[in-house]
């Protein structure tokens, strides 16, 4: 191994004119800031060398180099040992498993005098170190994919309007193969978001162990280095193909520099070189992304030798997660109280809860079928969503006994109470029911008139409703007081009808002459 040196070759001139000009070893080391016998170490060197000061003109630093410490042709750039691909010991360390103590033990095996440990581990790292930034982090397969939006947007224009809407780029690289999936979606928010991820997966072909997205309020809703607080939408698709979510930490874009410099790279294949396609819908303009990132996946990497998707499918592709059956359903969630009518709002229509709940706070999972509740962790309700019609679903089950009772109000049900009594009864409730614009704002004008009629005989009863329809007398008041007023028996043996106004506190016309 070379022999290790403390000073540059600069200290090493001035070593040599200082101990040239008889400054002892001890005063040296104290200019140079050096232990003493580090000095009279390089003195015993360059007299093994047969160097004196003044030095030669020919003695370059690559001169003093060789004669000093005994380094040859690193200035050709040549070593003296036998070079592994230092590429492929590259690509095989993303191998699950795979160690540098591994990769070194095959190589001795295979040169019985190549490079120690350490020097060995020395020279591969120095060849990552040379490669592009999205390889210098160590990645295994299939532990994780790298996602984000770019910051730049491709224009769609509307065919009937030609107006042009911008649409966002989400890219997603993994991790040890780079292979790089990007969509166009309209937006960044939540159902674009995690629709973006399932048809990522179903890219790949499988599920790695870890999504590093960035901050992105749809993934992640509040950021932290210690305790980020995943949206829960988005958990629960990770969930469901059995990945976990590890938010790049704020402000340090080395944690996602894979996604970075793939967010960069990408850009330049989607928008310079689609710069001059014009697209009319998402669709023709996803059908160009994906061939662009056809191109880019199978261009072959400088300095790797071998394109992305052929690195995926030496690695990469076995060490995924198999994707489950069936693909993740999008559904929302969201907080809510219940309100005093023991329902809860969401996208505009209301659904019920069971009423011991009211004031409650409870968790609504809104997914494009179904509108589930629960509350503890507990599902307490279930309804089908609603688009459009009447706002309220409420199921029977939720109200108190009461409301239960009033829910069971129509106007069909009025006129069958009606026509019980009698076709007068059954006439005077329709009449009721069609003199308001809502059949529902005379229900309790009905409900009075029942409370009217009972103990009161059928007969009596269809002799009111008669003479209520011929007044005109169609509220709960006027029925109350035709019921108040005693039947005149002589008017009856007469014939003579009854009228709302013969009682005792009406004057009459005779009163005023």
């Amino acid at each position: 191994m070379p022999a290790k040196r403390g000073l540059t070759m600069r200290q090493l001139r001035y070593l040599l004119r200082l101990h040239h000009d008889r400054v002892s070893t001890r005063e040296i080391g104290r200019l140079l800031g050096v232990a003493r016998s580090t000095i009279q170490d390089n003195l015993k060197r360059a007299a093994a060398a047969g160097l004196q000061w003044p030095l030669p003109e020919e003695a370059t630093d690559d001169v003093l180099e060789q004669r000093l410490f005994g380094r040859t042709d690193f200035a050709a750039g040549r070593r003296r040992r036998v070079e592994p691909d230092w590429a492929a010991l590259a690509r095989e360390l993303k191998r699950p498993g795979v160690s540098m103590m591994i990769l070194w033990e095959e190589y001795r095996q295979a040169q019985a005098d190549g490079y120690g440990y350490s020097r060995f581990c020395d020279l591969l790292r120095g060849f990552e170190r040379r490669l592009t930034p999205v390889m210098r982090q160590q990645h295994v397969a299939g532990d994780k994919v790298f996602v984000d939006y770019s910051g730049k947007r491709i224009g769609i224009v509307d065919p009937t309007t030609g107006e042009i809407r911008e649409a966002e780029i989400f890219v997603a690289v993994l991790g040890a193969s780079n292979l790089t999936y990007a969509e166009a979606t309209w937006t960044q928010q939540l159902a674009d978001w995690t629709a973006a991820h399932i048809r990522m997966l179903r890219f790949f072909g499988g599920a790695p162990r870890l999504l590093v997205p960035d901050n992105l309020k749809s993934g992640v809703n509040k950021a932290s280095f210690y305790d980020p607080e995943i949206n829960r939408t988005y958990g629960a698709m990770a969930t469901h193909y059995s990945i976990g979510v590890l938010p790049a930490r704020p402000y340090k874009p080395r944690d996602k520099a894979k996604v970075e410099a793939g967010v960069r790279f990408a850009q330049s294949w989607i928008l310079g070189r689609l710069r001059h396609q014009t697209f009319f819908s998402l669709a023709e303009c996803n059908a160009a992304i994906t061939l662009a990132m056809q191109h880019m996946n199978d261009r072959p990497m400088r300095k790797i030798g071998v394109s992305r998707r052929e690195l995926f499918e030496q690695i990469e592709r076995g060490a995924l997660q198999s994707l489950p059956d069936e693909d993740w359903e999008f559904a929302e969630w969201r907080r809510a109280r219940v309100n005093v009518d023991y329902h809860i709002e969401a996208h505009d229509f209301l659904y019920s809860v069971p009423d011991r709940l009211i004031s409650a706070e409870v968790d609504v999972r809104v997914t494009a079928r179904i509108v589930e509740i629960f509350h503890r962790g507990k599902r307490v309700s279930v309804h089908q969503r609603r688009y459009i019609g009447t706002r309220h679903s409420t199921d029977p089950d939720h109200m108190p006994s009461s409301h239960r009772h009033y829910a069971e109000w129509t106007p069909e049900w009025f006129l069958r109470w009606g026509s019980k009594i009698g076709p007068n009864t059954e006439g005077l409730i329709a009449a009721v029911l069609a003199r308001r614009k809502h059949p529902e704002q005379g229900y309790r004008i009905c409900l009075g008139i029942l409370h009217h009629y009972r103990g009161v005989t059928p007969t009596r009863a269809e002799t009111v409703s008669a003479r209520a329809l011929e007044l005109g007398a169609l509220t709960s008041k006027s029925i109350a007081s035709l019921l108040s007023r005693k039947p005149d028996k002589s008017a009856a043996k007469d014939g003579a009808q009854c009228t709302l106004f013969d009682h005792a506190n009406l004057r009459g016309p005779g009163y005023y002459h």
